[in-house]
């Protein structure tokens, strides 16, 4: 009897991680060679990331007070700390007996993660130059490593945690997301470190992303019979409030 409930619970999590590869690849498929249109059109610097680059940065160097709070903002908000609360919260599920949730959340901000980065390696644009730098940062421009990761990490979080809120407080988890992921995008342009348009790439990436595996989660949660859901208003997985020691 044990042994067929473990093949069961393997066959179900192999499901699942095929689920989860098709959507990441599906998302592989659609970006990549998006950004190769735009290595051969060589990405110029529209006007619109000229013309708010040399704006911001005039404030910026003028307000150095801004700017500080700024630059605490973009280092509190930055990559690593999404990845290390998106690991714990992985962590707190595998111990509450959810380790689907887990392995979702965790493979969402890694293939996001992974992806941005070769993006960024293909592309291999320029960061802006400007004139009495008030912050620098490594490596290529597109897409901004942050605003892919602020939105991962506050979309992954989100979605985890929607089936713990209120009804009428899941508009208000949203907009703190949102919020996030806007104003850490803000600083980003507003140091001087990325257009505009890296950091709207960075979104629709991260976003691309969460919808992506979030879709192929739902597919493989209806497969095993679970009532449908939308991940957007109830969280990718709705029932684990309810059933958090036993998902089969």
């Amino acid at each position: 009897m044990r042994r067929r409930w473990l093949k069961a619970r393997v066959d179900r999590d192999r499901s699942l991680g095929l689920r989860l590869t098709i959507a990441s690849l599906a998302v592989a498929l659609i970006m990549i060679p998006f950004s190769l249109l735009l290595v051969v059109a060589k990405m110029p610097v529209n006007g619109l990331d000229a013309g708010v680059a040399e704006d911001l940065h005039a404030y910026a160097v003028t307000h150095p007070d801004v700017t500080r709070v700024l630059i605490v903002w973009t280092d509190l908000f930055g990559p690593w700390p999404w990845r290390i609360a998106v690991i714990a919260y992985a962590g707190w599920l595998l111990y509450k007996g959810a380790p689907r949730l887990a392995i979702w959340a965790v493979t969402t901000v890694t293939v996001g993660g992974l992806l941005g980065l070769a993006l960024k390696i293909i592309i291999a644009r320029a960061r802006p130059h400007l004139p009495d730098p008030v912050a620098l940062a490594p490596g290529d421009s597109f897409p901004s490593g942050h605003a892919v990761n602020v939105t991962l990490g506050a979309g992954v979080i989100v979605l985890l945690v929607l089936p713990r809120v209120p009804r009428w407080g899941r508009r208000v988890v949203w907009a703190v997301a949102w919020f996030l992921v806007l104003s850490v995008g803000y600083t980003r342009i507003a140091l001087g470190v990325h257009w505009v348009s890296d950091v709207v790439a960075g979104i629709i990436l991260g976003v691309a992303v969460i919808a992506a595996t979030a879709a192929g989660f739902e597919t493989w949660r209806r497969e095993q019979g679970r009532k449908p859901a939308a991940p957007q208003a109830e969280g990718v997985e709705p029932e684990s409030v309810k059933v958090t020691h036993d998902q089969s």
